[in-house]
């Protein structure tokens, strides 16, 4: 073995016992039929050798890969890394073996990792270290025994409904194949496909003989396509064009295919009720009903109270079926796994436990016509969100409304509040211990690793478990990269992790080399940052990103909603306050302290691509948790018409956006530019780019619809960190509404909230609807950047 891996390596394991799987019949053959859909071995075996060709060219001939029969591991999914048995020179070094194509780049990533102190997170979080892993000829042997790493539980479950809008919208196929190189190497193998649904909807409703201009009027944007399939909202941001349907399901085919390679379980989507309001007409006997306001400014119809089809009006259980069926005629028989969550968000219209049991059978129903083996995959999110409503005997109707075995349950949000704890293991249903982690694709440096490392084997090994499966749901990706490569990792973990030790390899396979200074900063947001234990979920409100539109006069409250913009924000809220609170969970000391150390292993670190996006986020943490404070210091000065301290800490909290900016720019991951030219990349003609472009820039910001003096109820729900959005929006905000308050001050006269709200609304409309370029390249050295604004803010920490 390596100096390198004798340095990164502090094996926990050599070979991790049998795990004890939950030995269901029902499960064991879903399992068995899955299997039976999978790709030839020699298929997978070269999707295997080709994500090793992409990840490590200079490597092709030095691993050996073979499909293996369950029965080697158990019975179970697995693999196993050997040293291959060479007779000449030019032989593979390593042999590895797993049961399908996911298994065995599984195998190659656990080796790289652990052997070769090698790292891969996706691109925007720094991307690949392949530097230690030594040349052809010289990797490091394993035991004589070899290793073999068995799943504990069948399934790694990966997406959220929500991600496909606030991730995946812009990408290309180019993005996608490394998407999926990454989701194999983490053991990925039930990933949600919800891409180019809506061509296949096309084609179903106009069976139904529902018009191209209805559906206009029913399909979202492209950054707002995931709430309109859930019934949230109608056409906002849209139509959509043809070319976009087209390439979409072009897309759909290619994800799918390399999905199936590999020996993935797709999940695809199935109908949920939700309806043009045309069918309404094209059927009038329909039991169609108009739901409420989802979060529009006034309840306008033009965007909101979409139409839900009963589930046991016979109606739906057709268009279920045709939806099911046209799915399989394009796509072929790839998976017996479906999608579906008519109640997320969206209550029954009585609690009658009766009433919702025949609606789950029947939306079941519709499924089995389409695909008689189908299996209905359910986000859990509503027993947490609408905990008022799903009690015991709702969710017992609710779960067992179908055959057992044919309904699996995320639950969603195990990482913060697990609901298998309190509901008797979702009462006996198969379901998959999720992580949720981040909402709006925010950038915030956050996570819970003890849960994380600790959650999954304390579900798995509990009394009368129905854990089939470990998943990550989050709501948007390309952040924390250390959240979800342990979480990944559970899926193959049948022990605890001992984080801190765990937290050293980390560091060292990350960067490339062992640095003390890093183990010793990883060590302080262990504690910290990584250590969110308060149960309050909404981690994401910093004052740059998550301006507070509020009156600060003495005597005016902040409300609830003028605290947290977004769906959840009657989840998540703090305590009441006469000041907007911003979620802080640790010491901003103690991690000023590990930006210093971070800074400090610059001179080792200044050409690692993941050094340089751990400096800038970590940089633009502990200035943004700054900048809450300053701002808190400005609205204290000005209640007490401090006029003196108001303008300085006024003057500080723009300059710290001035700076912050400055900081992003220097590193390609934090560009505002980027996304907006990943929209028009995909216009084909300029109507088509002027549509994708207001997209992009409306869902990073007002995310849905305002009048002149109210911002949209979802302002800043996918706020994000990027440069070019915080000098040419939050700035300017910021500097408006600091205007009016100096101006209320300076006259004596009451602050104009409603003022400042229209000469707000009007600029962002505007900045939505603009085409102005922004770079996608970076510029300035991060380290330099980052060591001159510690100097500038942060030196008696010295």
């Amino acid at each position: 073995m390596s100096g390198l891996s004798l340095l990164c390596l502090i094996l926990f394991f050599t070979s991790l016992p049998h795990a004890i799987l939950s030995k269901l019949e029902h499960v064991e053959a879903l399992l068995n039929r899955l299997d039976s859909k999978r790709s030839s071995s020699s298929v997978q075996e070269s999707a295997a050798k080709a994500v090793l060709k992409r990840l490590l060219p200079t490597h092709v001939h030095s691993f050996d890969f073979k499909i293996v029969s369950k029965d080697v591991c158990g019975g179970q999914s697995c693999f196993l890394i050997d040293n291959y048995e060479r007779s000449g020179q030019n032989d593979p070094e390593i042999m590895i073996r797993g049961t399908a194509g996911v298994e065995i780049t599984s195998g190659l990533h656990w080796y790289i990792k652990y052997w070769c102190g090698a790292h891969v997170s996706w691109d925007k979080t720094g991307g690949i270290q392949i530097a230690s892993v030594p040349s052809p000829g010289s990797l490091p042997l394993v035991k004589d025994a070899g290793v073999r790493i068995q799943r504990p539980v069948p399934w790694n479950y990966y997406q959220n409904v929500v991600t496909s809008s606030y991730s995946y919208v812009w990408w290309d196929w180019e993005k996608w194949e490394k998407e999926i190189d990454w989701m194999a190497l983490q053991g990925i193998n039930l990933p949600l496909a919800f891409t180019g649904q809506e061509s296949i909807w096309q084609k179903v409703f106009m069976n139904f003989n529902i018009s191209m201009e209805d559906l206009n009027d029913f399909f979202g944007g492209p950054a707002f396509l995931a709430w309109a399939r859930m019934g949230n909202l109608h056409g906002w941001g849209g139509p959509l064009s043809q070319n976009w349907l087209n390439q979409q399901l072009l897309l759909q085919k290619q994800i799918l295919s390399r999905m199936l390679e590999l020996g993935m379980t797709p999940v695809l989507p199935s109908f949920s009720g939700n309806v043009p309001a045309a069918l309404k007409k094209t059927f009038p006997s329909a039991n169609i009903t108009r739901l409420g306001d989802w979060n529009t400014v006034d309840g306008n119809p033009k965007w909101c109270c979409t139409y839900l089809l009963d589930p046991t009006d016979p109606l739906f259980i057709k268009i279920g079926e045709a939806f099911i069926r046209l799915q399989i005629a394009e796509y072929g028989d790839v998976t017996d796994i479906y999608n579906c969550d008519t109640f997320n968000e969206n209550s029954p219209p009585t609690n009658d436990p009766t009433f919702i049991s025949s609606l789950g059978a029947a939306v079941y129903k519709a499924m089995a016509k389409g695909d008689k083996d189908a299996v209905w995959l359910m986000q859990g999110w509503l027993f947490y969100s609408d905990s008022a409503f799903w009690k015991p005997p709702q969710m017992k109707a609710l779960l067992h409304s179908v055959p057992l075995g044919k309904m699996i349950v995320l639950d969603l949000f195990a990482d913060v509040k697990p609901i298998w704890k309190t509901s008797s293991q979702f009462y006996d249903t198969p379901y998959v211990w999720c992580m949720l982690h981040n909402f709006g694709g925010n950038i915030e440096m956050y996570g819970i690793l003890d849960a994380i490392s600790s959650g999954p084997v304390d579900a798995h090994v509990s009394e009368n478990s129905t854990m089939v499966g470990v998943g990550m749901c989050m709501e948007g990706i390309e952040q924390n990269p250390v959240v979800y490569e342990l979480m990944s990792e559970m899926a193959f973990r049948n022990k605890k992790v001992q984080v801190l030790e765990w937290l050293k390899t980390y560091a060292c396979r990350r960067y490339g080399k062992a640095v003390h200074q890093t183990e010793a900063a990883w060590e302080i947001l262990y504690h910290t940052v990584y250590n969110c234990t308060d149960g309050i979920a909404d981690h994401n409100i910093d004052f740059i990103v998550k301006f507070p539109d509020w009156n600060p006069s003495p005597g005016s409250h902040i409300s609830k909603q003028d605290q947290m913009p977004g769906p959840r924000r009657y989840l998540f809220q703090e305590k009441s306050s006469q000041l907007p609170q911003a979620h802080l969970w640790y010491s901003t000391q103690e991690v000023v302290n590990a930006l210093k150390l971070l800074i400090d292993a610059g001179n080792d670190l200044a050409g690692s691509s993941t050094y340089r996006y751990d400096l800038v986020d970590l940089t633009r943490q502990v200035l943004s948790k700054l900048a809450n404070k300053v701002y808190l210091d400005a609205m204290v000065a000005f209640q007490k018409k401090d006029v003196k301290s108001f303008s300085l800490y006024t003057q500080n909290f723009l300059q710290l956006i001035k700076d912050i900016d400055v900081l992003l720019a220097s590193d390609d991951n934090f560009l505002l530019g980027t996304w907006l030219e990943s929209a028009k990349k995909l216009a084909l003609n300029p109507s088509e780019m002027r549509k994708y472009e207001w997209n992009a820039r409306t869902q990073v910001t007002m995310w849905y619809d305002t009048n002149k003096t109210m911002q949209s109820r979802l302002h800043d729900y996918a706020n994000k960190f990027w440069s070019g959005l915080l000098e040419d929006y939050y700035l300017p905000r910021a500097t408006t509404y600091f205007g009016y308050l100096w101006k209320s001050l300076r006259d004596n006269e009451d602050f104009k909230l409603e003022e400042w709200r229209k000469e707000w609304i009007s600029f962002s409309t505007n900045w939505q609807a603009g085409t102005n370029l922004y770079p996608v390249k970076a510029k300035g050295d991060p380290l330099s950047i980052s060591r001159s604004l510690y100097g500038k803010y942060f030196s008696q920490f010295k």
